[in-house]
């Protein structure tokens, strides 16, 4: 069966969007199934990602002020799916490739769209108003869910705003992590000693530093604790439009930013030799960054705003409100727990997240459980 997965917003570096296809893509492909991933990018290619997965880059300009993530002109994917013929659509934007269901609809291709994220959350991140941004959310959300033939939610805070419409069409299919590379077993004692530079806990901070992932957070956590008289070291590793500021705020408190980390092995050690996670974002739908963090052994703290809180359990982190004490407290009270009870139970709970149990659900989804 041939199976197409359409992305924008797919980063020239790793991300939670791209982790997610790729791994979907080879697990339909192990079970048997021809995968074709279309993504935007500076220019046209052709390439084999892994056995029995394609990958088509378009041609697509840059969003101003997205930091590097382009859009395809829809025009385009339609044209390459008329040529590509897929048994099979997955979308996963909601946004620019939104008109992609009616595409599916009017060829007879049962169609699938995953929800990376929450319209109602997104509008209010502009400045709407709530109630504007949810009646403007649910108009958009009812009209897309109509296009297509199952829309797949990973966690219920994701499924939340389609619940409130009443969508009948709706899968809940959570995402997984990868467990072999995201291991206790990659904590690197000489890496610790290197980062914390004399501190007694080391705070790390991993993703795009980005408006929405409330970064800020993380730096006045580390504020908090620091004015506490406590000897934490906070390192944030990534890049994006939010650095130069995030920096200036950081000015004289233990905080080291590392930059974009390329080699996934890399952000897999980093993690692993951590102490706790922080993950502050108050829209995230998912959260892969602090699964993996969970995966490596590390707890994570995270905003009780967001799908975290479904995912974080007491015993391996904290879901907190949304400021800077919170999660500082949050931060104390798990470096109080003995550091083997803390770093078995965050691993115990990643492991409930296979990623072979997110192809499954997704192949379910899609009706292309057999070849």
């Amino acid at each position: 069966m041939r199976i197409v997965q359409l992305a924008n917003f797919y980063g020239p570096r790793s991300g939670g969007l791209r982790t997610a296809l790729h791994h979907l893509g080879s697990g339909y492909a192990a079970n048997g199934h021809q995968v074709t991933l279309v993504v935007p990018g500076p220019a046209h290619a052709d390439e084999e990602l892994s056995p029995g997965v394609r990958r088509v880059t378009l041609p697509a300009p840059r969003i101003p002020g997205a930091g590097g993530y382009r859009a395809v002109d829809p025009w385009r994917v339609r044209a390459l799916l008329d040529h590509l013929a897929p048994d099979r659509l997955e979308v996963s934007d909601r946004l620019t490739l939104r008109g992609m269901g009616r595409w599916a609809a009017a060829r007879g291709v049962p169609s699938v769209v995953i929800s990376h994220e929450r319209l109602d959350r997104l509008l209010e991140q502009f400045l709407l108003p709530a109630p504007l941004a949810r009646r403007c959310a649910d108009r958009a959300n009812a009209r897309m869910a109509a296009s297509y033939d199952t829309v797949v939610c990973t966690t219920e805070f994701a499924l939340e705003e389609f619940e409130r419409i009443g969508a009948r069409n709706v899968a809940r299919v959570p995402l997984g992590v990868d467990l072999r590379t995201f291991t206790p077993s990659r904590h690197d004692r000489s890496l610790r000693a290197e980062l914390a530079r004399g501190a007694d806990a080391l705070l790390v901070h991993c993703g795009r530093l980005s408006p929405e992932k409330h970064v800020e957070r993380s730096v006045d956590t580390a504020a908090e604790l620091h004015a506490a008289g406590q000897d934490v070291r906070l390192v944030i590793a990534g890049d994006g439009p939010r650095r130069e500021a995030l920096e200036r705020r950081a000015a004289g408190l233990p905080v080291t930013f590392l930059g974009f980390v390329d080699r996934r092995a890399d952000v897999a050690t980093l993690l692993a030799s951590a102490d706790v996670c922080l993950a502050p974002g108050p829209h995230e739908t998912f959260g892969l960054a602090a699964l993996e963090a969970l995966a490596s052994g590390t707890p994570v703290v995270v905003s009780a705003s967001s799908a975290l809180r479904e995912i974080v359990e007491p015993d391996c982190g904290a879901a907190v409100p949304d400021h800077a004490p919170a999660f500082a407290g949050a931060v104390t009270a798990l470096l109080d727990h003995p550091e083997p009870t803390r770093r078995s139970a965050a691993r115990a709970r990643a492991e409930q997240y296979p990623w072979h149990a997110a192809v499954t659900g997704m192949l379910t989804a899609l009706r292309a459980t057999t070849p």
